[in-house]
């Protein structure tokens, strides 16, 4: 089974089921409402996956069962999701990370290349993998050299120059390197999200008015995650026209201040707080300032974010309250 150019029958998507990949199906589905989306789970049971047509058992743990899992799905296009994103619990267990980014990642290039040399690969790499470059405070590129400062980005750039090397063999892949994205449904491990679960649950008396943070003197690349997906489909759509192995930066290209963003969160609550600094938020490795140029992929992929940052914002604290809420008394 096979789509026509740029309009995919079969999607697999690695990851369907986290954060971005849940915003992912909505994406796909109103951009290709004709194709089947394969989720993945460890175990193969759909009712873990919501929201796609089927479901393959896919371990990226397991590099020996991917053949089988790319083979059973039979994409003609690939969305590659999954990872392990902590960057905190990088620091904790880098061999786990190494294990599923990298390896994991390689694996599923080479089984795709063997068993579906004709799909698509669309990898979701990162724009941690710059890293120090940043230091150079000049707004970093694609050809940017790439200095990942800690281990969930170093397993990611490792990644990313692994499967340009398999595009030189053939594989048909685009290499996207999203920054920082935030947005509904986001788990509270991540900085703004964090700030949007902490408030929600000042506000439902569940925690004390005392909000702790990180570093706040830190400049980061922000975008919604639906926009980020936007930006996915937009590769997807235009992959024939793209050379395999392609790396384009998803960005705003305007960096924003933490302090800033949290500032503009408790604007949108009627709470008081105290705002506290906890040595155990910040990284061993920092970099203050991060400023990406995107114009590469907008041209190719005729892409801008659209979404307005305060409905941004507004969505992700809707989101915590709701899910607050629904978790009743503590």
């Amino acid at each position: 089974m096979s789509g026509h150019p740029g309009r995919p029958a079969r999607i697999l998507v690695t990851g369907a089921g986290g954060f971005v990949g849940r915003h992912m199906l909505v994406a796909l589905r109103a951009a290709f409402p004709e194709a089947v989306l394969v989720g993945t789970a460890r175990t193969g049971r759909a009712e873990r996956v919501q929201g796609v047509d089927e479901v393959v058992a896919l371990d990226l743990d397991e590099p020996s069962g991917l053949l089988d899992a790319v083979a059973t799905a039979r994409p003609d296009a690939v969305m590659h999701l999954a990872a392990r994103a902590d960057v905190g619990a990088s620091f904790r267990n880098p061999m786990a990370f190494w294990r599923t980014n990298l390896m994991g990642t390689v694996a599923l290039g080479e089984a795709v290349l063997r068993a579906t040399p004709r799909a698509t690969f669309i990898l979701a790499s990162s724009g941690e993998v710059y890293g120090l470059a940043f230091r150079a405070k000049h707004p970093v590129h694609e050809n940017s050299m790439l200095m990942p400062a800690n281990p969930y980005a170093a397993s990611k750039a490792a990644a990313d120059l692994a499967i340009g090397e398999i595009a030189l063999r053939g594989l048909r892949a685009v290499r996207l390197r999203p920054f920082n994205h935030t947005g509904p449904g986001q788990r509270d491990g991540f900085v703004v999200s964090s700030f949007a679960h902490q408030i929600a649950l000042i506000e439902a008396g569940r925690q004390k008015p005392v909000l702790r943070t990180g570093a706040l003197d830190r400049w980061r690349d922000f975008l919604d995650v639906r926009d980020v997906c936007a930006a996915y489909v937009a590769a997807l759509s235009q992959a024939n026209s793209l050379v395999p192995g392609v790396v384009l930066n998803v960005c705003s290209g305007k960096p924003r201040r933490i302090g800033d963003i949290l500032d503009r969160l408790l604007s949108l609550s009627s709470v008081a707080v105290e705002v506290m600094q906890e040595a155990a938020r910040l990284r061993p490795t920092d970099v203050e300032h991060v400023v990406a140029e995107g114009s590469r992929g907008r041209t190719l992929l005729n892409w801008a974010p659209r979404i307005d940052w305060d409905e941004t914002l507004g969505d992700l604290l809707a989101s915590w309250r709701q899910t607050v809420k629904a978790a009743g008394p503590s």
